[in-house]
């Protein structure tokens, strides 16, 4: 069983996005790890490893439209079954 259960990634769409500002919130108040936050001012793709990913999509939705939402669950992964 891995430490953090479900691979998430995500697209923020916005105005004035700060990569660096979204990692820094992410790393004090979620927990999780492999943490990926890239982008522009405009579009940021976010990749997190976590056990609570309905809470970083929460906080990544205060941000602008959130989609391309991908939420897998890496245990059900390493056990090799599907879906």
């Amino acid at each position: 069983m891995t430490e953090f259960r479900y691979d998430t990634q995500l697209l923020i769409e916005g105005h004035d996005l700060d990569e660096d500002a979204i990692t820094d919130y992410i790393t004090e108040n979620l927990s999780g790890d492999c943490l990926l936050a890239v982008g522009d001012e405009d579009l940021v793709k976010v990749h997190f490893h976590t056990n609570e990913p309905w809470d970083l999509l929460k906080y990544c939705a205060s941000l602008g439209e959130i989609f391309d939402i991908v939420v897998e669950d890496m245990d059900r992964q390493t056990r090799g079954l599907h879906g």
